[in-house]
């Protein structure tokens, strides 16, 4: 059934836009043309963040953090193990990728941590990203405060996703 979805959304469009007499592909390239611009305006901010996350990783400055907040972490019931995952996912959503796949080579797919390092990675969001994108055609550019409840509620997340999985 779900295989129809796309060709019926197409049909869909179609018919809407002969109701409204708007030809269909007039609009789609006047679209386009349209975000060549936007996403020449987010491309510095997509470049820093993409800087910053390798800076942080090939620093060491990852390490020297994910050992200083682990046991902040443990308490919360997040296991050391996870702690890279945990700071890395705010900032790149390939970086927090490798390193799930690192720990399900190391632990194995059904083990407690691989099935937190999942949730974790299902449940919270690249926050820095999402906000280079999103305020990158926004008029406000101050983004500390949306960005501060975003790392709360994603740090949330990882914290219920340990939870969860604790007493599943």
């Amino acid at each position: 059934m779900s295989k129809y979805i796309i060709p019926a959304l197409f049909v869909l469009i179609f018919a809407y836009s002969f109701v409204k007499k708007v030809k269909p592909y007039d609009a789609f390239t006047e679209g386009a043309k349209s975000a060549i611009p936007f996403a020449m305006s987010v491309f510095p901010y997509l470049a820093s963040i993409f800087v910053l996350t390798e800076l942080f990783e090939a620093s060491g400055l990852s390490d020297a953090v994910s050992r200083l907040v682990s046991p902040l972490f443990n308490l919360l019931g997040i296991p050391k193990e996870l702690t890279k995952l945990v700071l890395i996912k705010p900032f790149s959503g390939n970086g927090a990728l490798a390193i799930l796949s690192e720990i399900y080579t190391q632990y194995g797919v059904d083990s407690y941590l691989s099935r937190c390092a999942s949730v974790i990675y299902g449940s919270s969001e690249t926050v820095f990203y999402v906000a280079a994108v999103y305020f990158a055609g926004a008029k406000t550019k101050n983004l500390t405060l949306p960005i501060i409840i975003s790392l709360i509620a994603s740090f949330a997340s990882c914290v219920f996703a340990c939870f969860i999985c604790l007493v599943m």
